[in-house]
């Protein structure tokens, strides 16, 4: 073997060592750098910090100049803006004089009719009819159509005149006549059975040898069945002509018992609302006969701590198992030379008002004092998220009175003097408190004239709680396409059917479309409906509510009336598209306007959003599809006191000339839709 080969050191593929000094100067250079890049980055800092601070300084500048702008203008905004209320001025002064038009024209009909606003001839009206006794169903129902027309008329008085032309009493006037009136026809109707069971051999069905009678108004329908025969086979029956039916359990079945479903397309068993406690203040200028109403529940407050409950006017009445309480807060006179004083308290309290076409409420998050709030138990229906739908079902199991007999040529009958008795069931024992007893079968058919957006509740009247409960129902069954509901209870109840009063709310859209001089389409889309309404002059007329592609509520449509009307006949629809004052507590809802001359839709890029705090109106920067919200300006606007003013910014000529020269009638009219569904707050 030859010598090893030594090993060759170095070559390109090595790494040369460095030296000390070469580290060092790589470090120094390295640290050089890092200084270098650390000072470009404090300049760029302090930089942007400057502009930042520069540009913020702008902004500021610019919007105090935009406030002190506003400030500057104020006082002829406001000015104007009472040359545009004085169009609601003139309308109540319309509608008042046309209120006493039609106390007149009445007065000079001498129909015989009562004006229901007339406590006398009210009261004569009832007990003139007291006195009657053995009318048959047919007069009964004929007669009440014209109570329910008397109780329409004090409604309508209770909402449409202004809360200060209504004094206390007269408010728990006519809400006394309302209940009065409706205990009076309930009455009736009971009297009107008893003296039909009596005959109920000549109603006798040629098939089963029992009672049934039917009869059909356009406010109520009437079913009674006698069980005559006793037969335990015919234990359940179906009134065919109104598709309202019962299945009876066999100890009833085979008993002396009439079962009555008697279905008042009408509600005269729920609470009359309260009267809101709203703390009214009246301010009148000397200059102008102007009214502006302030609701300040703060100030509410301090007085009520300070009158405590003797300032409050409470009026409990008790009908028919039901009670009804009408509450009142006593309202502030305001001295007319105390007008320039309540103007700047007015700007002052602005943050905690919010202001719409002169009338200011307060927010809805104000409605009601915590301490105010009811405790509702379990069961029971609590009528500010829920509310009754297609009225009201009395089902009720009733002794059949003695029937006549022929005898030797003579008609011989056993007369009782004890009234309409009902058939206790379960019966009233004290060894059969703890038994189980078989549950009555009811199937109902409901209105057509009603829509249910979803699958209603089944409600039972408690007479001793004065309140709708939802125990003591079972085995609930719909069928909403052929509009029946079936059900079973542990007792004979009178039913309602409730639905979500806000299941319509938030509206998913909304729009005002102007057709013509003094005339536009209001439209709000929901989730599960399309409702379009005309309004024309002073009148409103329900156009269209789709629903599903297809049309519903034919009898309503086409039909010109008063805002106030339409409003109350869409609720009982079951359309309730008008929040109340604790709506705010089930319903999700946004603070949130495009000019429109043509009849073709408006473009996307057209709309824009405003925001009005009370105090301030201004134009937003954002739009609808914006991701975050921002109270950022929109370019080259500008901030003002009012909406309208905010608006004439971006308004044509046209359009401002169109306003000014708008019917004070349409404008009350659109106001009082507005105010109804408060579209601007629950969309």
């Amino acid at each position: 073997m030859g010598p090893k080969k030594k090993k060759k050191s170095g070559g390109s593929g090595g790494k040369k060592k460095l030296s000390k000094a070469e580290r060092l100067r790589l470090q120094k250079e390295e640290e050089d750098r890092r200084l270098i890049e650390e000072e470009e980055a404090r300049l760029r800092a302090e930089q942007e910090e400057a502009e930042r601070l520069e540009k913020e300084r702008i902004v500021r500048e610019e919007r105090e100049r935009l406030e002190a702008k506003d400030q500057e203008r104020r006082g002829t905004e406001l000015a104007e803006l009472h040359s545009l209320e004085e169009n609601f001025l003139r309308a109540r002064q319309w509608k008042a004089d046309y209120r006493a038009h039609a106390k007149w024209e009445h007065y000079m009909q001498c129909d015989g009719s009562p004006d229901p606003a007339v406590p006398q001839e009210i009261n004569t009206f009832m007990s003139l009819w007291q006195e009657n006794k053995n009318e048959d169903i047919e007069f009964v129902i004929k007669k009440g159509n014209q109570v329910l027309n008397l109780i329409e008329k004090l409604n309508f008085l209770l909402l449409d005149t202004p809360p200060n032309e209504l004094m206390e009493e007269v408010i728990v006037q006519y809400q006394e006549s309302i209940l009065e009136l409706q205990s009076l026809l309930h009455q009736k109707y009971n009297e009107a059975t008893e003296h039909l069971l009596k005959k109920a051999s000549t109603f006798a069905d040629s098939d089963s040898g029992n009672m049934d009678v039917v009869i059909k108004d356009k406010n109520i329908t009437f079913c009674i069945w006698g069980n005559l025969k006793k037969n335990a086979r015919f234990k359940n029956h179906m009134f065919c002509d109104a598709e309202n039916g019962f299945d009876l359990p066999k100890t009833v079945a085979t008993s002396d018992v009439a079962v009555r479903i008697l279905h008042t397309h009408y509600d005269h068993i729920s609470p009359l609302q309260c009267i809101p406690k709203h703390h009214l203040k009246v301010q009148a200028l000397e200059s102008k006969p102007e009214l502006t109403v302030l609701y300040d529940m703060k100030e509410e407050k301090e007085e009520e701590q300070k009158s405590g409950e003797d300032s409050d006017v409470v009026i409990e009445k008790e009908s028919d198992g039901r009670k009804s309480t009408i509450c009142f807060k006593d309202s502030t006179k305001v001295d007319p030379g105390e007008n320039e004083k309540l103007e700047e308290e007015s700007d002052k309290k602005s943050e905690n008002v919010s202001t719409i076409s002169g009338v200011q409420v307060a927010p809805l998050q104000e409605a009601t004092d915590e301490k105010e709030e009811e405790i509702i138990g379990e069961n029971v229906v609590d009528l500010h998220q829920f509310t009754p739908v297609g009225g009201v079902y009395l089902i009720d199991a009733l002794k059949l009175p003695p029937q006549a007999k022929q005898i030797k040529g003579w008609t011989m009958v056993e007369l009782l003097d004890v009234g309409l008795e009902t058939y206790p069931y379960p019966p009233e024992s004290e060894e059969t408190e703890d038994a189980t007893y078989p549950r009555i079968g009811v199937t109902l058919r409901l209105l057509d004239s009603v829509i249910f957006f979803e699958e209603p509740m089944v409600a039972r009247w408690d007479s001793a709680g004065k309140q709708w409960r939802t125990d003591g129902i079972s085995d609930i069954k719909y069928k909403m396409k052929e509009k029946q509901i079936s059900f079973e209870m542990d007792a004979f109840y009178t039913i309602t059917l409730i639905q979500d009063a806000h299941l319509n709310m938030p509206y998913q859209s909304w729009e005002l479309r102007p057709n013509g001089t003094d005339e536009l389409l209001f439209t709000i889309v929901t989730a599960f409906a399309e409702v379009q309404m005309q309004i024309k002059g002073n009148q409103c007329m329900l156009s269209s509510i789709i629903m599903d592609g297809n049309e519903q509520l034919s009898h309503l449509t086409g039909k010109w009336t008063s805002p106030i009307d339409l409003t109350v006949a869409l609720k009982k629809a079951g359309v309730n598209i008008f929040p109340s004052d604790y709506s705010y507590k089930y319903v999700c809802v946004n603070k949130k306007v495009s000019e429109h001359l043509k009849t073709d839709a408006v473009k996307d890029e057209d709309w824009s959003l405003y925001m009005f705090n009370g105090q301030r109106a201004q134009r937003l920067k954002i739009s609808e599809t914006s991701e975050a919200f921002s109270e950022d300006l929109a370019e080259n606007s500008e901030f003002h006191s009012t909406l309208y003013h905010l608006i004439k910014d971006f308004a044509c000529e046209e359009a401002i000339e169109k306003v000014k020269k708008a019917s004070c009638l349409f404008i009350d009219a659109i106001y009082q839709l507005l105010i109804a569904t408060r579209v601007l707050t629950y969309s």
